[in-house]
């Protein structure tokens, strides 16, 4: 496979166990269908749950008309410019890879780092009950719905402590309360 911007041979290299085709030359890298996502959740496992997010909100991002073919099977291309991050997704609809420029998945995981210490209690409070009601009726399967479920539960729990500093001290005399029953 080549490169979709300078056309050198892309090399196998992995990022955090995934396999991914690499640019030496301009250093992009592409992801064939759900390697992105999967070296997402491998490098910043906070956010497996965040993975609809990225894609659902419309207000978050735009599609524009894209100028590489992909490398995979040589469709046009289309970019995603995810909002604020500078990040623009090479995607292509044919296959369903990913082509991101040299530093761009860098980018896209400090964003949802950004993203998950930005959200305050509430916030993680209304994603706990949404994940609850996919464990029941989800897409991804009753396995990874409950790890999405424990993931914004302990962020949850996270916040709230942050939030609520007395809160553990509390936590802490009803747990010593129950082991002395």
């Amino acid at each position: 496979m080549l490169c979709p911007r300078c056309k050198q041979v892309l090399r196998m290299r992995m990022i955090h166990n995934v396999e991914v085709d690499r640019c030496l030359a301009c250093d992009g890298v592409w992801f064939d269908q759900g390697e992105l996502q999967a070296a997402r959740e491998k490098v910043e496992p906070d956010s497996r749950w965040m993975d609809v997010d990225l894609w659902a909100d419309p207000d978050r991002f735009k599609v524009l008309d894209g100028e590489l073919a992909c490398p995979r099977c040589h469709a046009e291309m289309a970019t995603i410019a995810y909002g604020d991050t500078g990040v623009e997704i090479d995607y292509c609809p044919q296959c369903q890879g990913a082509w991101l420029d040299g530093g761009e998945f860098e980018k896209i995981v400090n964003a949802l780092r950004e993203e998950i210490a930005s959200k305050g209690a509430p916030d993680y409070l209304a994603a706990s009950l949404e994940e609850a009601k996919e464990v029941v009726d989800g897409e991804k399967g009753l396995a990874s719905e409950w790890r999405d479920l424990a993931v914004v539960t302990r962020l949850l729990q996270y916040r709230l402590l942050a939030e609520r500093p007395g809160l553990r001290s509390v936590l802490e005399v009803l747990r010593r309360g129950s082991t002395n029953l």
